[in-house]
């Protein structure tokens, strides 16, 4: 697909979406020129109404927007970017220049933080700790993990119910890491099996 600058009088409407947790980060505006250079260098080029000129988002903070994913809409006039940022994307310091709660999609920034974990171990890190114990310990958590909540959910109060469903989920997902899976699997998987 083309990108029709023409009928938009030379500026596209730009959705930029974290790509991991999809929450809507910004809207910003791309002529032909900051396009070619978000594609080319990987990292989000707008065109800056205010400044009139092309402008790298992080250019100055260092909070830049790397590039994932690129999708064009139906009329061929509005993009959408999913993109892994660095940092806050808002000049507030605000995540999300939308003001959204993020609590919502803090999974994800979980898996993304045992990921870290993963990739720059630490000997303080639990994660590490527990993943020097292998697949068989990490495994076995999960497994002590769901029979501590199902007898929180039979005999226990709801916030013993929330604190062992949370040790259940965290635990899952260390074991989905150390299998080489992700969250998107899963839910990719759910999705199948629901149209199926």
């Amino acid at each position: 697909m083309t990108i029709d600058f023409e009928k938009t009088q030379g500026l596209v409407p730009v959705i930029i979406q974290d790509v991991q947790t999809l929450e809507v980060l910004m809207l910003g505006y791309m002529n032909a020129e900051a396009w070619a250079k978000t594609q080319t260098e990987g990292k989000v080029t707008f065109f800056s109404r205010s400044k009139n000129r092309l402008w790298t988002k992080g250019e100055e903070s260092g909070n830049f927007l790397f590039v994932k994913e690129t999708h064009i809409d139906c009329d061929n006039d509005t993009i959408l970017i999913k993109a892994s940022p660095v940092g806050p994307t808002c000049h507030t310091g605000s995540r999300s220049c939308f003001q959204t709660n993020y609590n919502q999609n803090f999974i994800f920034e979980l898996e993304k933080v045992i990921e870290s974990r993963y990739d720059n171990p630490s000997e303080t890190s639990y994660v590490n700790k527990l993943r020097g114990k292998g697949l068989n310990k990490i495994a076995q958590k999960v497994g002590e993990e769901a029979v501590e909540t199902v007898i929180a959910a039979l005999a226990e109060t709801d916030v013993d119910f929330i604190n062992e469903s949370s040790d259940l989920v965290f635990h899952l997902l260390v074991l989905l890491r150390e299998k080489g899976k992700t969250l998107q699997d899963i839910a990719l998987n759910l999705e199948h099996r629901h149209k199926g």
